[in-house]
């Protein structure tokens, strides 16, 4: 028997080796820039403290503090004898007992953990990308469907729709989309982002669906007509659960570009993860850092994506 942990032992080094000099060589080019690092700026722009200031509502009198602890709730009387209650962070306390007060003055603070640009940014483009994905999908099997239809004009169509999303920059037809469709359908930008994405990713998807089912042997069909199942009942349940199954790499393929390729809602004002990023770094100037960070999160949803896919091809796998 051949011991397999023996032979990939060495290689496993060398990997690491290679990896090891990799990291090196960005160290040293890292120094040979002139460039300060500022990397304690970063976390703040995922979560961060807030402060809510209040103040008074109108002219009038603290008529009672009660000590909570870390919080303390102030009693004021307004001068239409209106009771208002306010609770604030008791080290932010300005005000005492019976003092006036005009409209506008400061009385306390209170403090709390809110989700920074970066975790916003993060989010509208997870979302943006699920949606994006679920309508290019259902686009491209529709499409898809099309390209092997025995229709004419439906093979002519869709055979315009994809060769003219793939022969055009997804640029031009995010401004497309939002500059002219949204004018005159008075889109909303995060729908315009959406259906550009999805629109392009399903020309994509298309061509992979058309190959996957032309990929099936044409004896499937045959046999599920001759058991009585019209062409609608053996696309379902005979020919696409096959096609899906070869289909599923080069679909987690798309979908990954996907995500990547949301990037470019933010030329379209959407605050999606690069925009903030691009945010981020004119307040800052932590322009590597960012980056990197904004990177790194790119990395990280696509990189579960792959996860989840190789999880799913596995269970099907079982299932052969």
């Amino acid at each position: 028997m051949v011991n397999t942990t023996k032979n990939v032992l060495p290689w496993r080094i060398l990997t690491l080796v290679v990896l090891l000099m990799l990291g090196a060589g960005l160290w040293v080019a890292t120094t040979k820039i002139d460039y300060t690092w500022r990397w304690k700026r970063v976390p703040q722009y995922f979560v961060y403290h807030a402060e809510t200031m209040t103040n008074a509502p109108a002219d009038g009198l603290v008529a009672d503090i009660e000590n909570l602890g870390e919080k303390t709730r102030i009693k004021f009387i307004s001068e239409t004898d209106d009771e208002l209650f306010f609770e604030i962070d008791s080290t932010t306390l300005n005000v005492s007992i019976d003092e006036d007060l005009f409209e506008g003055d400061h009385i306390g603070s209170t403090f709390e953990w809110q989700a920074g640009p970066l975790v916003i940014g993060l989010w509208n483009t997870l979302w943006i990308s699920a949606a994006a994905s679920v309508l290019g999908l259902i686009i491209g099997m529709i499409t898809g469907l099309c390209r092997v239809s025995n229709n004419t004009t439906l093979r002519d169509l869709s055979a315009i729709y994809v060769e003219l999303i793939r022969g055009t920059p997804l640029l031009v037809q995010l401004f497309i989309f939002y500059f002219f469709l949204g004018t005159v359908l008075d889109i909303d930008r995060f729908v315009a982002g959406i259906f550009a994405l999805a629109v392009f990713a399903g020309a994509y998807v298309a061509e992979i669906i058309r190959a996957g089912i032309q990929s099936i042997p044409k004896g499937q069909m045959e046999a599920a007509r001759s058991l009585g199942m019209n062409v609608p009942q053996a696309m379902v349940y005979i020919i696409l659960p096959q096609a899906f199954k070869r289909t599923l790499p080069p679909l987690a393929g798309q979908f990954i570009s996907l995500i990547k390729d949301s990037s470019l809602v933010s030329v379209i004002a959407i605050n999606d993860l690069t925009k903030s990023g691009r945010e981020v770094i004119t307040s800052t100037f932590a322009t590597f850092e960012i980056w990197f960070v904004v990177a790194l999160l790119y990395l990280v949803m696509t990189f579960a994506l792959s996860q989840v896919i190789s999880l799913v091809e596995r269970r099907l796998a079982v299932s052969d």
